[in-house]
């Protein structure tokens, strides 16, 4: 009997061998991309907020890096060109820049794939831009629009990274907003019912209240995780919505990307974008995310800025075209996932300089959101708060979401509203006489607990059961 062994070609392929074969085509793949030299260009002029650079071909959106003498690097990012110049705007301030200075193309980080896990890497233009760290290791954590950490905790160690910006979702493959998202305000609740996957506007000029009711309803929401971005706000604003408005408790479960006024608006763009890629993350996990943003006013600005800045006409009391173009990209990202999956609750505050509903960043804002709550100054002015206008709020997903009964309760309690703010001088004067206007004899009547049943201290909590059951015991 032949004690031959058997060929190589007969011999059975290891459970493995599979998958150690896509790990090595997928090495290949990443060694194709590589760039066997190092590229560079040069800087040859600063102007204001904007870098020209020679001598590099890189798409709008790509990173750079920029090394100075004294060995710090300023990072920036092409946002425009003309013939063969790029132009390049600062995550940083430009000094120690010399004509000549040298710019550096940043690759983006791809780890090794791994056996079993195997994708081909960078495909799509989302994937050859900027990434920045995601995951369940950034809950109570406080980050600046690159995602470094601004607490003093030490590194992030996440796991995950994702792109700033992503493909357009395609609008027939998300859920409907069919269920209500608990946020723990009263009149919120009752009167502007908020559904799980809606994008809320929060228009309000300064000092009345908004930043305060955005912490109401961080900390007293259902939503699985909370992500605040907070855009070209004031620092020392930024401080006190953490320590003392947000607080411990709503800190823990939540994200803070913080990009102040006083960073360059690259930085107030990108914070406002890794904000969403947050919430995004989480969304696609299936959890229900609240995103909230303040401001989208001071996001436009930015953008305002930039396109200026690199010869943008302006279009729209100083706006450039582009900015009304940024912002329904901006809110698209956020609402349902795909039908079983999670949400992304979105609140958008927008200042309204001067109480001017008009503005243009307002009125855009306005037709790109599923719903608005306008904060009124003249009654935070008479100790009404949250300082909710409820006759020029609306929600549009609300009679979707709630029963007849309660859109009911919802009408009844606007007209009494209206009817005796239509009044209110007669009433004062002593002119109105009573038995004139049934409505109106019911709207003075139930006046004082109509008020009452609208202002809510920051300390109190109110869900939806008891938010109803406070609406309907208006009118027994």
């Amino acid at each position: 009997m032949s004690s031959t062994p058997p060929s190589a070609a007969s011999k059975p392929a290891t459970p493995n061998s599979s998958r150690w074969q896509a790990y090595l085509r997928d090495c290949g793949t990443l060694l194709d991309i590589a760039e066997p030299m190092l590229v560079s260009g040069r800087i040859t002029r600063v102007a204001g907020l904007v870098m020209e650079a020679v001598g590099l071909k890189l798409a709008v959106g790509s990173a750079c890096t920029i090394p100075l003498s004294n060995g710090a690097r300023i990072e920036a990012e092409v946002v425009g060109f003309e013939n063969d110049r790029l132009f390049l705007m600062p995550q940083s301030d430009v000094e120690g820049i010399v004509p000549g200075t040298r710019v550096y193309p940043i690759e983006v980080v791809q780890s090794l794939p791994r056996p079993g896990a195997v994708s081909h890497q960078r495909r799509r233009p989302s994937d050859r831009g900027r990434h920045l760290p995601v995951g369940i290791e950034l809950l109570g954590r406080v980050l600046d629009g690159a995602g470094r950490p601004l607490d003093n905790l030490g590194p992030l160690n996440a796991t995950h990274a994702a792109p700033l910006n992503v493909r357009a979702a395609n609008p027939l493959s998300r859920a409907p907003i069919k269920d209500i998202l608990d946020v723990g305000v009263r009149a919120i609740n009752s009167m502007l019912t908020v559904g799980r996957g809606q994008r809320m506007g929060l228009f309000a000029g300064s000092g009345v209240g908004k930043s305060v009711l955005l912490g109401m309803m961080a900390r007293y929401t259902t939503a699985d995780v909370i992500v605040v971005g907070l855009i070209g706000e004031r620092g020392r604003e930024v401080k006190e919505f953490i320590e003392q408005i947000l607080g411990p408790e709503g800190l823990a479960r939540s994200v803070v990307v913080a990009a102040p006024a006083d960073t360059p608006p690259l930085m107030r763009l990108q914070g406002a974008a890794y904000a969403t890629a947050i919430a995004e993350h989480f969304r696609d996990e299936g959890k229900d995310v609240l995103l909230i943003m303040d401001s989208l006013t001071r996001y436009a600005m930015a953008q305002r800025e930039i396109a200026l800045a690199i010869g943008e006409p302006p279009a729209t009391k100083g706006y450039p075209p582009s900015v009304f173009a940024k912002l329904p990209a901006l809110v698209e990202r956020a609402g349902n996932g795909k039908e079983g999956g999670g949400s992304i609750t979105a609140f958008y505050t927008v200042l309204t300089e001067g109480d001017d509903q008009q503005d243009p960043i307002a009125d855009a804002a306005r037709a790109i959101l599923d719903g608005h709550i306008v904060l009124n100054r003249s009654l935070a002015e008479a100790g009404h708060y949250p300082a909710i206008d409820i006759e020029q709020s609306i929600s549009r997903a609300m009679h979707t979401i709630t029963s007849p009964e309660h859109q009911k309760q919802t009408r009844k309690l606007k007209q009494l509203t209206s009817r005796y703010q239509r009044n209110r001088d007669l009433i004062s004067v002593g002119a109105y006489s009573a038995g004139s206007d049934p409505v109106l004899d019911e709207a003075i009547a139930l006046n004082t607990k109509i008020e009452l049943f609208l202002q809510q201290d920051i300390t109190e909590r109110s869900d939806i059961n008891e938010s109803l059951g406070q609406l309907a015991s208006l009118f027994t």
